[in-house]
C-alpha cells in the first residue's frame, strides 16, 4: 500500500537527506503527477537541500533520487513486500479472457510499472500495454496519456472504461472523454470524487 512512500523515504535516508514523507504528507503530494514532479513540488515548498541552489543541480538531485527510488521499488517488489491491490488480478483475467485489450496508463516510471504488471504472471503481462512515466509531456490531470493510449490501441474513448484511485486520474479520464471508475486508497479515502 505504501511501497512508493517507502521507497522514496528510503532514497532520502541513502543520500542524507533529512526528508521523511508521512502519510499525510505524501497523500497532498499524490495531487502532483509524477515522482520527480512531487519531489520538485516538495523541496519547492520546504526549501531545497544545502548545495542544491541552481536549477541544473536540483534537477540533477531529482534525476538521480527518482532512480534510486525506481530501485529500491524494483527490490520491494521482488522481495514480495508489495501485493496487488484487491480485485486486480481477477479483474485483468476476466478482461483479458473477454479478449478486451488491458493497458495501465500510469504516472510512475515504465519500469516500475512494469515490475507490478509482471507480478499478474507472464501470459496476461505480456498482452498488458503500458504508457507510463515521461511518455507525453504532461502527467495527470492533463489526458494526454490516455489520449496517446486511445489512439495506439486504436480505441474509442467512449467505449473505454478507466480505472483510478484518484482525482487527478479521474479528471484525466474524464478530460479524453473516457469512462471511469474509481476505486478509493487509503490516501484518496477522503477525496469528493
Amino acid at each position: 500500500r505504501d511501497a512508493h512512500r517507502v521507497a522514496f523515504n528510503l532514497a532520502f535516508e541513502e543520500n542524507d537527506l533529512n526528508t521523511v514523507w508521512s502519510e499525510s504528507r505524501y497523500g497532498k503530494l499524490l495531487e502532483v503527477g509524477g515522482g520527480k514532479e512531487r519531489m520538485t513540488a516538495h523541496f519547492n515548498e520546504v526549501g531545497w537541500p544545502e548545495g542544491y541552489t541552481t536549477e541544473e543541480s536540483q534537477q540533477e538531485l531529482v534525476k538521480k533520487l527518482h532512480l534510486r527510488k525506481t530501485e529500491l521499488f524494483g527490490k520491494l517488489i521482488s522481495e514480495g513486500k508489495i501485493p496487488l491491490r484487491p480485485g486486480v488480478q481477477s479483474l485483468a483475467d476476466s478482461a483479458s479472457k473477454k479478449g478486451l485489450p488491458i493497458a495501465v496508463c500510469s504516472t510512475s516510471n515504465e519500469k516500475a510499472v512494469a515490475q507490478i504488471v509482471t507480478m499478474m504472471g507472464p501470459e496476461l503481462a505480456n498482452s498488458i500495454e503500458i504508457f507510463a512515466g515521461d511518455i507525453v509531456p504532461k502527467k495527470k490531470p492533463s489526458p494526454d496519456i490516455y489520449n496517446l493510449a486511445t489512439e495506439k490501441l486504436n480505441l474509442d474513448p467512449a467505449a473505454t472504461v478507466v480505472i483510478e484511485d484518484s482525482y487527478i486520474g479521474l479528471q484525466a479520464a474524464k478530460d479524453a472523454g473516457m469512462n471511469c471508475v474509481v476505486t478509493k486508497s487509503t490516501y484518496t479515502v477522503d477525496e469528493d470524487f
